[in-house]
């Protein structure tokens, strides 16, 4: 499926306002609200895209880790799609030549973590290595809000879509009592209020306002998936940067304004930033790296791992 360009402004407006009703989508994109609901159903079962809700590990003060794992030729597979089942993980994607494994683990607790880390994975057959970067600063993508690829709304119509941020000074806090909701988000965000009281068992009033208070207090956020492919990114790469401390912000913050980065974070480890770059080829990626990275002040060395394939991209694994 290729998309045109009423698709790329749909996925743009999304992008800004996540739950924006049809009627509303369509007035801004210049499109009827039933020419809106067509398109979004059919990018849902042609293109990938979706949308969906998750809690934020920035606000509820959990530990980030991105974990980095190299297996038996055969191993990569079976150890990514269960890795994907946990409900902690917000992306898991085969590397390289399909022995490598990537994967980010949002932790409420340390328990959680020090079990997965200290217990599980080191008694998973076949894997041959495992190393864990604890995520110290967000500068691009996940919670910190969307990338700067592929815009083309003008900034008129960006202001229109765009919601009050979140509240500050408003406890973040997630019960128990919302992992069904939670989990509901997880799959599809854009549910409508009665679908989610379905899913919950709540009344429609009682999600409406639990919903409106995790929002709002920056509790939870959302994300849109779509593959890069259907826009013409058919280069994606982890990019693992070795920076001088001194350097470490203003590199962050350079990369985090690259249309190429969808992600950016400084780590702990033998290399301090990891990132994720976009691009539409290999030979685009050359001249990325070369022009851009390279010039950096304060890049000392730069490792590269080929994405092959998702295997959990933002949300719960699809049905």
């Amino acid at each position: 499926m290729e998309l045109d360009t009423v698709d790329r402004r749909l996925i743009h407006a999304l992008r800004v306002h996540p739950r924006v009703g049809f009627r509303e989508l369509g007035a801004v994109l210049g499109i009827s609200d039933q020419t809106a609901a067509r398109r979004y159903r059919r990018l849902r079962e042609r293109a990938g895209v979706r949308v969906v809700g998750l809690p934020n590990p920035i606000r509820l003060g959990y530990d980030k880790w991105i974990i980095r794992l190299h297996t038996a030729p055969d191993a990569a597979g079976p150890i990514a799609a269960a890795l994907a089942r946990r409900p902690d993980t917000t992306w898991v994607s085969i590397l390289s030549g399909g022995t490598e494994i990537g994967c980010n683990v949002d932790s409420p607790a340390a328990a959680e973590r020090d079990t997965l880390l200290l217990q599980k994975l080191p008694r998973t057959p076949r894997l041959v290595s495992v190393s864990a970067h604890c995520v110290i600063h967000n500068f691009a993508g996940g919670a910190v809000g969307p990338d700067r690829r592929d815009h083309p709304l003008s900034e008129e119509e960006v202001a229109r879509l765009t919601q009050p941020p979140a509240d500050p000074s408003r406890p973040a806090r997630i019960a128990d009592i919302d992992r069904p909701l939670l989990d509901a988000l997880a799959v599809d965000a854009r549910l409508t209020y009665p679908q989610l009281a379905a899913a919950t068992g709540w009344s429609e009033s009682a999600v409406r306002r639990r919903l409106d208070d995790l929002v709002a207090a920056g509790a939870v956020y959302f994300d849109v998936e779509v593959d890069p492919d259907r826009l013409g990114f058919h280069a994606r790469v982890l990019l693992w940067l070795a920076v001088a401390p001194s350097r470490l912000v203003a590199v962050g913050t350079a990369l985090a304004q690259h249309e190429e980065i969808v992600f950016a974070a400084a780590t702990t480890g033998p290399t301090n930033i990891m990132a994720t770059a976009i691009c539409s080829d290999m030979a685009a990626l050359y001249r990325y790296l070369t022009e851009r990275v390279g010039a950096l002040d304060g890049v000392e060395r730069v490792e590269t791992a080929p994405l092959l394939r998702h295997v959990k991209q933002v949300g719960a694994v699809r049905p």
